[in-house]
């Protein structure tokens, strides 16, 4: 007798075969491409045995470019086609970028995304970015002697908006990769970490890279891996670094008037942005460091001191600091639970940074595994474990959300559906109503932010919820209800319960976040909490009182022949002074008007219902009731 080999579907029948799926570290300076080969996860080199690429692309002529190491050589010599550093624009508009007219590019300002233009036409960062992972792509498909891999986990910042990540999403699959999650980069780091030494306990991950900041706190225990807070600035890199030590060493120099990189054309500009990171880099193991500056008006030479670096950035790595104290904050954390800081990102080679962190944490930061890796390296494990080939119960990944997400309400308030720092993936859904009688839609805003006004969070999506039965005001029950994936990306559907009337949308914003916002809405979250407590509670004052003034001229239009003249100018005068007292600031006043219309209309109230109960039962016996 024949025995049948049983697979699940969609799935190889060979249990054995091993599915190739790779973590994609995509960076603003450089990225890699890291895998499991032989039980271990290594970042996979390219002919030349290099594992870092450069994430540098140059248009040429004759639509040919060049990617990596060879695009970045000639940066200095063609700044217009060759781009650098897209990762810092990526989801972005221009208005989101003003801080970037330093960099020699020609923006084009395009609906929805701003693009570049180059020899080869105009091109968006998702077409960048998806020449870099398509490099990285065919070196792992290289590697493994295979043209197809199952997938490929891809790192972002873990302050990406929905924007910047869907963004990242497209340019991997423009690439032809198949995108198995979306990971947070310092938790990728963790995972390398945490893995590698078998750790447990509470650690901070401080991840400075080329263009992005993120800080986030983890809890390791017995292979969980639970994000317990998030904080960040995705404007904040190495990149500022290099333009601060650039402009220092121009006001050092100044010739010809040319004291900052803005007042320099664009190949002087590129040629001195090199030199600065140059400079960087050797400060982090020299005390001082010549340089040599082409700039128009003849070379000059310098000598630069790390103490001279540091005094020139020292704001910037105090507002790294200053974000690390928030997320411990929010944790309700104190420094010294945290059992030690884990340090990702080729800026933490920065002496300063290093200090800075150890001077917070009373302990030196963790350096043992090489920073510019560690993030693929833990996709790397990540993408092993969805692709099927890691033992059950290896591992649980348990991120979090970086931004709180709601809906608008009637008088311009935010109500929260699910809260900052909520473990992804998360489902969470709230009951609304109609606001009027005979409400047969429903306009659906949704915003992101810490604030209690619309006016002061991020909108990102809106969608209309149509053929709600025309009730009356509060007897319809629509359920919304918000989804975010493992990704972080996020969908909203709402449903009115008695119907079934039902909408839905997949927020997908046209651009992210401007460079400030993300960290203004923290900010202002915080100083502004008291306000905002108290302009909350005068908005919903002011509709309560009005919704009631609406209810009572609706009750008197329906049963007003049940009251006499004067109990109706006295009800009339009632609302009269509801909706006067609503247009007022005081509280007070409003809830007192408010009250005063409630106390005034309860015989009112009480004969309605009288009536009704009258009118259902007449003609009906006894036994039928």
């Amino acid at each position: 007798m024949a025995l049948l080999q049983i697979s699940e579907p969609g799935q190889t029948p060979d249990p054995h075969q091993r599915r190739i799926a790779v973590g994609i570290d995509l960076g603003t300076t450089h990225s890699l491409v890291a895998a499991i080969r032989h039980g271990v996860p290594e970042c996979l080199p390219d002919s030349a045995g290099r594992v870092i690429l450069p994430s540098a692309v140059r248009y040429l002529e004759g639509g040919k470019r060049s990617i990596g190491a060879s695009a970045l050589a000639a940066q200095a010599e063609d700044p217009h086609n060759t781009l650098v550093s897209v990762k810092r624009f990526i989801g972005r508009s221009l208005a989101d970028i003003a801080g970037a007219a330093e960099l020699p590019y020609r923006f084009v300002d395009q609906p929805g995304m701003v693009a570049i233009e180059t020899r080869a036409g105009i091109k968006s960062p998702v077409e960048v970015s998806a020449e870099i992972l398509a490099t990285l792509r065919q070196r792992a498909e290289d590697s493994f002697d295979t043209d197809e891999l199952h997938g490929a986990v891809i790192t972002v910042p873990a302050y990406f908006d929905d924007a910047q990540r869907q963004a990242t999403k497209d340019a991997a699959e423009l690439a032809g990769l198949n995108v198995l999650r979306l990971l947070n980069e310092p938790t990728a780091a963790a995972i390398a970490y945490g893995l590698d030494n078998g750790v447990e306990g509470l650690y901070a991950v401080y991840d400075l890279g080329g263009g992005t900041f993120d800080i986030s706190l983890l809890r390791l225990s017995k292979g969980v891996f639970e994000v317990v807070a998030v904080g960040g600035d995705s404007a904040l890199g190495g990149d500022d670094y290099d333009a601060r030590l650039a402009n220092l060493m121009l006001e050092r120099a100044a010739v010809a008037g040319a004291t900052s990189l803005q007042a320099l054309d664009p190949y002087t500009q590129r040629a001195v942005r090199v030199q600065a990171r140059r400079v960087k880099e050797l400060l982090s193991s020299a005390s001082e460091a010549d340089v040599c500056l082409p700039l128009p008006g003849g070379e000059v030479t310098l000598t630069i001191g790390r103490t001279d670096f540091e005094s020139a950035t020292a704001e910037l790595t105090a507002r790294t600091i200053t974000l690390m104290k928030r997320v411990l904050r929010d944790a309700k954390v104190k420094v010294d639970e945290v059992q030690g800081t884990v340090m990702v990102g080729g800026s933490t080679r920065m002496p300063a940074v290093r200090a800075a962190v150890a001077a917070l944490c009373g302990r030196e930061p963790l350096v043992n595994l090489n920073p510019d890796e560690v993030v693929a390296l833990g996709a790397a494990v990540q993408a092993h474990a969805l692709a099927g080939n890691a033992r059950d119960g290896d591992m649980l990944l348990l991120d979090v959300t970086p931004l709180s997400l709601g809906i608008e309400t009637m008088g311009g308030l935010v109500e929260r559906v699910i809260e900052r720092n909520s473990t992804l993936p998360v489902a969470k859904a709230q009951d609304f109503t109609t606001y009027k009688d005979g409400q047969t839609a429903m306009a659906i805003h949704v915003v992101q932010g810490e604030r209690e006004l619309v006016a002061d969070c991020r909108s990102l999506a809106r969608f209309e919820l149509r053929g709600l039965p025309p009730l009356v005001a509060g007897a319809a029950r629509i359920r919304v209800t918000f989804q975010v994936d493992a990704d972080g990306l996020l969908s909203v559907s709402a449903r009115e319960l008695t119907s079934g009337v039902e909408a839905a949308i997949t927020v997908k914003p046209s651009y992210g976040l401007s460079d400030d916002q993300v960290a203004r809405m923290l900010k202002e979250g915080f100083s502004e909490a008291e306000a905002d407590i108290a302009r909350r509670a005068l908005h919903e004052a002011r509709v309560e009182a009005e919704r009631l003034a609406l209810a009572t001229d609706s009750a008197l239009a329906a049963d007003g022949d049940l009251l006499d003249a004067a109990e109706r100018g006295a009800i009339a005068s009632l609302i009269d002074g509801a909706r006067l007292a609503s247009r007022g600031e005081d509280v007070d006043a409003i809830e007192a008007a408010t009250r005063a219309l409630t106390e005034g209309t309860e015989a009112f109230a009480a004969a309605r219902m009288n009536r009704g109960i009258r009118q259902a039962l007449t003609g009906r016996r006894i036994e039928d009731v």
